[in-house]
């Protein structure tokens, strides 16, 4: 196993795996793939969490999900996983106020396989780091942040990232969307 982290500039790996997409008897389940992402030719946010059924983990999901519309409205597909399996998000989320209403996949690496080929596995417990990846249509990673197990990420930073590389232009420290770009 490679301790080294998938970066910018890599191919995304390749993946096909189950995901939690509604609580509705019969529609809970969905397989997602990166084929799928590339044909549809949409950028792709993908963040890991470490576990289910803990603190900071819903905190992040709910504000993605707060912002699912933000993400939509830039051609992007919002992808959420961690190692736990479809069942346990699917319990998670029937039992979660918070995550009920998702509005965007809960990925289910429960092989461990993608997590393992990303780098993204802590050492002792073999849970994925929180790790926010954002992927261009060509299925190429263009930003990766990661997060230490105990500090939550910033969305809002994480849509910033995505408009500053949608512009395909130079843009400066703390640039926001409208902002001049430097040409």
């Amino acid at each position: 196993m490679s301790n080294k982290i998938l970066s910018v500039g890599s191919d995304f790996p390749h993946f096909d795996k189950k995901a939690v997409v509604s609580i509705e008897k019969g529609k809970e389940f969905k397989n997602i793939s990166s084929v799928e992402h590339r044909a549809e030719g949409k950028w792709m946010v993908m963040f890991w969490w470490p576990k289910d059924f803990t603190f900071v983990c819903p905190t992040e999901i709910a504000e993605f999900n707060k912002h699912n519309q933000d993400f939509a409205d830039r051609d992007a597909q919002l992808v959420g996983a961690s190692t736990d399996s479809e069942f346990v998000h699917l319990a998670w989320r029937n039992n979660h106020d918070d995550l009920r209403g998702l509005k965007f996949p809960m990925l289910a690496d429960t092989s461990k396989s993608l997590a393992e080929e990303l780098g993204i596995l802590e050492a002792n417990e073999k849970i994925a780091y929180r790790v926010t990846y954002i992927i261009d249509p060509q299925g190429i990673i263009r930003w990766v942040c990661v997060n230490d197990l105990a500090v939550g990420r910033n969305v809002p930073e994480v849509l910033r990232v995505l408009d500053a590389l949608q512009t395909d232009e130079l843009c400066p420290c703390n640039w926001k969307k409208g902002e001049e770009t430097i040409k």
